[in-house]
């Protein structure tokens, strides 16, 4: 029988190593003993948390520490692999003491998401509650530009290079919204936010060259400018902007093209730039020549009034970029760029290099949804939901002895436990409770009270209860 597939005991709770060092351990030792031979194949990890009795996300991480020990390898779609592995050198003083990979990565946290829903909300996890989310919306808008009179000969051709046409008027106009002007001829359209960014980051930023970005902010930026050769300098982040003396140092000494913020609801801390700072840190960027990428992913649940950089230098400097996964659905992938004319050729050849074209049918839908104004009436009820969620979630985490470290706004909250996040969102893992440690939101790895919940998914006074309780046995 395959070692993989073997019956195994069942994983213990009450001892001193997690459920997820446990598996990560129990696998690793059948793998180092060639009992389970190279090329093999993993269980899925639906199926290992079944014959184990632990949660996928337990699962998930005990596969990222097999990663991390070159034990295994992940094929795209296929899953996980055993590793051909060669001889562990002599073990030295330094080596027996190191620190044991970080179960909660943001690899984690990205494959969390495409987990199935479970009997648990995901504190850690960056998406709305699905039950928030408007199915039929998006089902109509489909039927009604899949129709033939609707979709016409484009959709059995590439479409074009800059995107759907009928979307970019649309969001010409909604930028005017936030007092962005820009014409349709400004904006790209991407397969997502994400997608955005990178296609900016091809085309303005070469392999070796430094990049700014906030810290804290979202460690997949930091890792996906690291896996393109960019040296990233972390900016401190503060509650009207970012440190613009700091700032300006590192662009005398490192010379960077680039700087990558949120502007508005930073993520992790919800805060928002000042128009103050906004005004001080165009006038940087001007003297230095530096673009600044403004990524506005969380505008549909923000306040309509808050300033944006790309308003204040009328797209001279600033690079606008936003998506609408976060209100509509993790998986409806569609983002857009805004620049300066000058660029935007640039931008559409790397959109051609990397994607070729983006989903014509998807753009179309996003555009029923803006012109008749379906998206503004949904992004109202998510509103609502989103503020009585933060009411209840900001009570609950207060009573049980946690503090806020910026103001409650938006999606997330920046929370003080009292206790090393990462050593906590090992101990709640086990019981199924993916948490997103403030260690995550840092370019560099440190240790810290800190941690980021989502205020849709932290309302359930059970997690509040198993966080205590967690705490209390660190």
């Amino acid at each position: 029988m395959n070692a993989a597939l073997a019956p195994a005991p069942a994983l213990s709770r009450g001892a001193d190593t997690t459920l997820t060092d446990q598996l990560s351990a129990r696998f690793s030792e059948r793998i180092r003993q060639r009992l389970i031979a190279p090329g093999t194949r993993l269980p899925s990890v639906r199926e290992c948390a079944r014959r184990h009795g632990v949660s996928a996300y337990t699962v998930v991480a005990a596969y990222d520490q097999l990663l991390a020990q070159g034990l295994v390898e992940a094929r795209r779609q296929r899953g996980f692999f055993v590793r051909e592995i060669t001889p562990e050198p002599a073990r030295t003083a330094a080596t027996k003491t190191a620190r044991a990979p970080l179960p909660i990565s943001a690899t984690t946290l990205m494959r969390g998401m495409f987990q199935p829903p479970g009997a648990l909300p995901m504190p850690g996890l960056g998406t709305l509650p699905v039950e928030w989310l408007d199915l039929p919306m998006l089902s109509t808008a489909l039927r009604r530009v899949s129709s033939g009179a609707q979709l016409g000969p484009l959709a059995l051709q590439y479409g074009e290079p800059a995107g759907d046409l009928r979307l970019r008027r649309v969001l010409a106009t909604r930028l005017a919204d936030h007092g962005v002007v820009a014409s349709a001829e400004q904006i790209v359209t991407t397969i997502g936010a994400t997608h955005a960014l990178d296609v900016v980051t091809r085309s303005l930023v070469r392999a070796g060259e430094c990049v700014l970005v906030d810290e804290p902010g979202w460690s997949v930026e930091y890792a996906r400018l690291a896996a393109l050769g960019m040296r990233v300098l972390p900016v401190p982040r503060g509650e009207d902007g970012p440190d613009l003396a700091v700032m300006q140092r590192l662009i005398e000494q490192h010379h960077p093209r680039l700087y990558v913020t949120v502007s508005v609801l930073h993520n992790p801390t919800g805060a928002s730039l000042s128009l103050g700072v906004a005004h001080r840190l165009l006038k940087l960027a001007q003297a230095h020549d530096l673009h600044i990428v403004e990524d506005d992913s969380y505008a549909h649940l923000a306040p309509p009034h808050l300033p944006r950089m790309a308003a204040l230098d009328a797209l001279e400097r600033t690079i606008y970029v936003s998506g609408f996964s976060k209100i509509l659905a993790p998986n409806w992938r569609v983002g857009y760029i805004a620049a300066p004319p000058s660029l935007v050729d640039r931008l559409v050849d790397t959109k051609l290099l990397t994607t070729l074209t983006t989903p014509g049918l998807t753009e179309q839908a996003l555009a029923h949804c803006l012109e008749h104004g379906l998206l503004r009436r949904h992004a109202e009820r998510v509103m609502v939901k989103l503020d009585a969620a933060r009411s209840r979630s900001v009570k609950l985490a207060e009573s049980h002895g946690c503090r806020f470290a910026s103001p409650p706004r938006g999606l997330f909250g920046w929370v003080d436990v009292g206790v090393d996040t990462e050593r906590l969102a090992r101990a709640m893992l086990d019981d199924g409770w993916l948490l997103a440690p403030g260690a995550l939101f840092h370019a560099t790895h440190r240790p810290t009270t800190l941690m980021r919940i989502n205020f849709a998914t932290t309302q359930d006074a059970r997690f509040w209860r198993a966080l205590a309780q967690a705490r209390a046995g660190i």
